[in-house]
């Protein structure tokens, strides 16, 4: 394995760690304004990823940058899941209480 990756990996896996905790001015209306920027971010993400990979295929772009936007996509997409899927469960496991 290249020590590149590696570090690579340790630098990423550092940058993302402050997103795992709890922020405590997470409540009412920033709560609201911060929902609404998560969901422009990943608004955001995929447009640049869709138009990152129509100029890689027509105008022969970067290939690097085509393997960025798209991983970073994906992670996108798989966060949106990720939260679908708990939104879900959580409104099931109210669905199972008892009245």
């Amino acid at each position: 394995m290249d020590i590149r990756s590696i570090a690579s990996a340790a630098s990423g896996y550092s940058a993302a760690r402050p997103a795992t905790q709890v922020d405590p001015e997470f409540t009412g209306a920033s709560a609201t304004e911060k929902l609404k920027a998560s969901f422009a971010e990943f608004t955001n993400t995929m447009q640049v990823g869709e138009q990152t990979a129509v100029q890689s295929m027509t105008q022969g772009g970067d290939p690097h940058a085509l393997v960025q936007a798209l991983a970073q996509t994906e992670l996108a997409v798989e966060t949106a899941v990720t939260v679908r899927n708990k939104v879900v469960e959580a409104y099931q496991e109210i669905l199972r209480m008892p009245v």
